[in-house]
């Protein structure tokens, strides 16, 4: 009944500085994500988040955005640290047929959230080279601590009792730099639950590819 969103990692530098990206995975969950330093160290974010598949035994559907507020800070040797805390808010929905094709069974809810996550950042030494070029790289990790609630849950439209859960979310991220503002990022990553649930648990993994766009940097991670 939860699909996660991959952690945002905007990896702010300065007042003024905007990161927004756009990323899919092969469950075809797309997500939308961005941030805006509001001072040198004060920054704001938010995430939108949908999963919408048709499969031969199910059909799920799921939306869910977040918003939080971070501290960040320039540390030496090129690294970026960030801390966020938020929250979190969407609808779930999960219908299973059986082989005939016939609706046996709908599960409907809505989903709530409070999380605080730690990003790390670092340049790579070395850059891709490919095509005669260089593209400089950037990797980094986020660790992200969540409790779920599953609230107005119901069976075949029958109340049933809400179930809750906390996640553990690491993941690392590596950013190479296309072309000026542009760069291509892949996140890969797991989740955890640590409470052994029916319907709200730890299924899914954390695997995204998208565009990351950063706007007006007076300094990057890539300098």
């Amino acid at each position: 009944m939860y699909f996660p969103p991959p952690p945002h990692a905007p990896m702010l530098t300065h007042q003024g500085e905007f990161y927004g990206t756009v990323s899919t995975n092969q469950h075809t969950n797309y997500a939308l994500q961005g941030a805006y330093g509001l001072t040198n160290h004060l920054a704001v974010a938010g995430t939108f988040s949908s999963l919408h598949r048709k499969k031969s035994d199910r059909t799920e559907n799921i939306d869910f955005a977040e918003a939080s507020l971070g501290y960040f800070t320039r540390l030496p040797d090129k690294r970026v640290l960030e801390v966020y805390v938020g929250g979190g808010g969407g609808a779930t929905e999960r219908i299973e047929r059986n082989e005939a094709q016939i609706v046996n069974k709908t599960l409907d809810g809505s989903l709530s959230k409070v999380f605080a996550q730690v990003n790390y950042a670092k340049k790579k030494q070395n850059s891709l080279h490919l095509f005669n070029r260089d593209f400089p790289l950037t990797y980094g990790a986020a660790l992200r601590l969540s409790y779920m609630q599953l609230n107005n849950f119901k069976i075949d439209g029958l109340a049933a009792p809400g179930e809750s859960n906390v996640f553990f979310e690491p993941i690392t991220f590596t950013r190479t730099q296309i072309a000026g503002p542009v760069q291509l990022q892949l996140i890969s990553g797991q989740i955890f639950g640590f409470r052994s649930n029916k319907y709200l648990k730890a299924a899914n993994s954390v695997f995204q590819v998208g565009i990351v766009i950063n706007l007006d940097k007076n300094t990057t991670l890539s300098e």
